[in-house]
């Protein structure tokens, strides 16, 4: 009897994890209905992480209204899970997805939302924060989060700065006197990709500003701030953030809850694969399928796809990738484990008819894949 993992991630702004796992498993089912499908939905700590993170480990959702990416006020939530933890996933206050998308300029975006989900959780009494990083509509440094539990962010004359990533370009002091002391009493983690830094050519302006609405001067405008917003954090406490790994995640939020609160920075794969038990249900496997939106030159950076499969080939096991859409530097996913990529589309989609098919397109995708991998059975018997 075939044994199947099917360890997805979710596809962004359509349809999360647990919903990619069902159709996978709803297409095998098609194809070889007496397989045995191990469903392991997976999280990045992005969009959608809480909820999931919530439901399987049958923690609470708390729902609070904070300050959104632009200012205006957004309903998000938290997660409140055992042992006195809470889950902050900082998409559900600053993500992309809650920026118009004709006022996405990281520039001017705030994750002061975040804060305001810190300190909400700081009210239920817990003794440890998990901050997931993912799917940002800022790039701040999370100066925005930061002034929401009391820091000041001030200038050369002593004035606090305004919201946005430009804006770090003229802070000079980090005022901690009113920063709240609850803070102290806290492990604060941030889960992280761990090749997402701050600065540099690979920093995260460069990297991931263009897909947040900079132009190519406000990315050099925020590369630069970016490196006076690390000169700033080990001035004031020693962590030199430039190139720490990771510390570039969510527009540099992880630095700046580093380089203030002290935040423990983990990768988020050690943060959230280890309690599904991964490794283990690999090893049983016949054939593992993974997913995600898209698949290019990222994937193989640290995401869900490339992850499971380096953790599969430790068991040579075979993994096929399915995506929404293949990009430019897919190929590269395959020198990390891949051995197939299989997209969902057979032709040309309406956006919004693809996001409301996207069950059905993933489903039909996995049969698909799974009667030419049959068919090669049959042949190399033959």
């Amino acid at each position: 009897m075939l044994r199947f993992v099917v360890a997805p991630s979710g596809f962004k702004e359509c349809l999360d994890a647990d919903g990619v796992a069902a159709a996978i498993r709803t297409g095998i089912r098609r194809i070889v209905p007496g397989a045995i499908v191990d469903t392991i939905p997976l999280i990045d700590g992005g969009e959608g992480s809480a909820r999931l993170l919530a439901r399987s480990t049958g923690g609470e959702l708390v729902p609070v209204t904070v300050t959104g990416p632009v200012g205006e006020p957004v309903a998000a939530h938290y997660a409140l899970l055992g042992e006195r933890t809470a889950f902050v996933e900082m998409a559900a206050a600053a993500g992309l997805s809650l920026v118009p998308p004709d006022q996405r300029d990281p520039g001017t975006t705030t994750s002061r939302g975040v804060g305001e989900l810190i300190a909400a959780a700081l009210d239920a009494d817990v003794e440890k924060i998990v901050i997931g990083c993912g799917d940002s509509g800022t790039s701040d440094g999370g100066a925005g989060a930061l002034r929401a539990l009391g820091a000041r962010v001030l200038d050369s004359d002593g004035a606090e700065i305004g919201e946005g990533g430009a804006e770090l370009l003229r802070a000079r002091h980090i005022d901690v006197s009113g920063l709240d002391p609850r803070l102290s009493e806290v492990d604060v983690v941030v889960a992280v990709n761990p090749e997402n830094v701050l600065c540099g050519p690979n920093g995260v302006a460069r990297r991931y500003g263009p897909q947040k609405g900079a132009t190519p001067e406000q990315v050099e405008q925020l590369a630069a701030a970016m490196q006076n917003w690390a000169d700033l954090l080990r001035k004031h406490s020693g962590t030199r953030c430039s190139a720490l790994p990771g510390a570039g995640a969510s527009g540099g939020l992880a630095a700046g809850l580093a380089g203030v609160l002290g935040a423990q920075l983990q990768s988020r794969f050690d943060v959230f694969l280890e309690s599904a038990d991964l490794d283990r249900r690999l090893e049983d496997a016949d054939l593992v399928i993974t997913a995600e939106g898209a698949i290019d030159a990222s994937t193989a950076l640290g995401k869900i796809p490339t992850e499971v499969a380096r953790r599969a080939k430790l068991h040579s096991r075979p993994v096929i990738a399915l995506c929404g859409t293949i990009g430019p530097g897919a190929d590269t996913s395959y020198d990390h484990g891949i051995d197939a990529i299989t997209g969902i589309l057979t032709g040309p989609v309406d956006l919004a008819d693809a996001i409301t098919r996207a069950p059905e397109l993933i489903a039909d995708a996995t049969a698909r894949t799974l009667r030419m991998l049959l068919l090669g059975r049959t042949l190399r018997a033959a």
